[in-house]
């Protein structure tokens, strides 16, 4: 396969991811609650405000955050396990490539942009559900409040924004993990990597949506 022809297998594997992720971005503005991750997002609110309003929840309360933030946990230490196995993998070769650009032409290679795609996606898979991490850490805290006491009311809202914040970081720090699929395969095989992406984006549609509008449901 010509160079030219791993350029174009790499540019159309980015391409159909970022154009996914685009569209999936406007479609999430005009219905927001006919997606997954704004409809979640939602949906986390409306569960803070109602344990906040039932005495003797506290515990419950905490435990469900206690499971979401074990959750995030096992992502964010999936995501360090592959970086470093990359890291690893690949820095050697980088680091060949970057002696070689100080004495001869700078010639970036598909593959050599294909394994920075891809640390990156695992580092922001990494980043993201670390920070899933400590947020819901922090609603733990909140959530253990006493219902009814001052300090709880004065809390809410902080509460509120940081079970939102952390599903959403969660949300992120998986898919990023998921996306991951079609570099991989364009690094083994570059015309492998515009086949994973449309399989992927298939798969990933029926996830990205919550099929009925959640506020026509009785």
């Amino acid at each position: 396969m010509t160079t030219a022809g791993v350029w174009l297998a790499v540019l159309a594997t980015v391409m159909a991811l970022v154009a996914y992720e685009v569209s999936l971005a406007l479609a999430q503005r005009r219905e927001p609650l006919r997606l997954a991750r704004s409809a979640h997002a939602t949906m986390r609110e409306e569960w803070f405000n109602a344990v906040s309003r039932q005495p003797g929840s506290e515990i419950l309360a905490v435990q469900t955050l206690r499971n979401s933030m074990m959750s995030a946990t096992m992502i964010a230490s999936t995501a360090a396990l592959a970086l470093m196995g990359t890291a690893a993998l690949t820095v050697p070769s980088l680091n060949a490539s970057y002696h070689d650009a100080l004495t001869d032409a700078l010639v970036i290679e598909p593959r050599t942009v294909l394994d920075l795609m891809l640390m990156t996606m695992l580092f922001a898979s990494l980043l993201s559900s670390a920070m899933a991490v400590r947020y819901y850490n922090h609603a733990g805290y909140i959530v253990a409040m006493p219902v009814g006491s001052e300090a709880r009311a004065r809390w809410l809202g902080v509460g509120i924004r940081y079970v939102r914040e952390a599903g959403l970081l969660y949300s992120w720090g998986l898919r990023h993990l998921i996306l991951v699929a079609p570099i991989v395969a364009a690094i083994a095989y570059p015309l492998a990597g515009p086949i994973m992406a449309v399989a992927l984006i298939t798969v990933l549609r029926g996830f990205d949506r919550v099929g009925t509008p959640v506020a026509s449901i009785e």
